[in-house]
């Protein structure tokens, strides 16, 4: 993969293993030469996995819709940053620029991001892995829900399965560069939407 979407909260939060793990994976995604492509803000888990990255030399794409620019703060020193009309145009690019998706603790933005992207692979509109970097159980209760959504027939098992999880840096990015995507649904095509 050449460029990985990292989508995740532009708070801090409280745990300084979150912390600390975001700014890793952004050190290892410069360290494996694969650009960052993200929320563009110098605040919070995104802030500290592109600072991981610029650290070690790597290349971040920000994008970030105009009316968030003074909201989030842009960071200042990305190698590329885009600026959009909307939230809408800012995922669609993030999309287009990445190879996979990997999603760290965040709030409803990063749900958003997260539920969006898995559709769009569900609905065959894509085939790029998606990973859950699970640090210290945060994701245990969304990916227990997803269960039960398989449980109660409303999920099924095979686009559970698309999304890769796992808890640490190194063992998302093995299961995402093997990743082996779903073939297309039968009965949809990119046409026909």
């Amino acid at each position: 993969m050449k460029s990985i979407s990292v989508f995740c909260g532009s708070s801090e939060g409280n745990d300084p293993d979150i912390i600390a793990t975001a700014y890793q994976l952004g050190e290892t995604l410069a360290q494996e030469n694969t650009a960052l492509v993200y929320g563009a803000a110098r605040i919070g888990i995104m802030g500290k996995v592109a600072q991981g990255v610029m650290d070690s030399n790597g290349k971040t794409i920000g994008v970030i819709p105009k009316f968030l620019q003074t909201k989030e703060i842009v960071h200042n020193e990305l190698s590329e940053l885009i600026v959009t009309e909307n939230m809408h145009d800012r995922k669609i690019i993030m999309y287009e620029k990445s190879d996979g998706f990997i999603i760290i603790p965040g709030g409803f933005g990063t749900m958003d991001e997260f539920f969006e992207i898995t559709t769009w692979g569900q609905l065959g509109l894509h085939t790029k892995p998606i990973g859950i970097l699970n640090i210290n159980g945060y994701y245990d209760a969304l990916i227990a829900q997803c269960k039960t959504m398989v449980e109660r027939g409303f999920l099924k098992q095979e686009n559970l399965d698309a999304v890769v999880i796992d808890n640490t840096i190194s063992g998302i990015l093995d299961k995402m560069n093997n990743y082996v995507p779903l073939p297309t649904p039968k009965w949809l095509n990119k046409e026909g939407l």
